[in-house]
């Protein structure tokens, strides 16, 4: 029972992205992150309130992480195709390279 429940919990965490995905995730967080600061800073300039300005941002810190962290569906939108194993290749009878021919 637990074996079961540890496994389920495995897959929802090991979800899969792909490159896009991944390059994604890197905008989203230098953007998010980017945005937290600048007005994290501003608020607590004009309003004199550094507290303020902490509580913003590990606001946008959080949620940046909620952001990219789980692996969201949008994320493998564009699934890379591997090869099979070892099969389906056949190897070429000829080779030619630079206008020799080798076996």
């Amino acid at each position: 029972m637990a074996e079961q429940l540890l496994d389920q919990v495995r897959d929802v965490a090991e979800g899969q992205i792909d490159f896009e995905g991944q390059k994604l995730v890197e905008l989203l967080v230098n953007v998010t992150l980017a945005l937290t600061g600048v007005v994290s800073f501003l608020v607590g300039y004009i309003l004199q309130d550094i507290k303020l300005a902490l509580q913003i941002g590990l606001a946008g810190t959080a949620l940046t992480f909620i952001l990219v962290v789980p692996p969201w569906p949008f994320y493998n939108r564009n699934p890379v195709k591997w090869l099979q194993v070892g099969g389906g290749l056949v190897p070429p009878q000829r080779l030619i390279v630079d206008e020799k021919s080798f076996r």
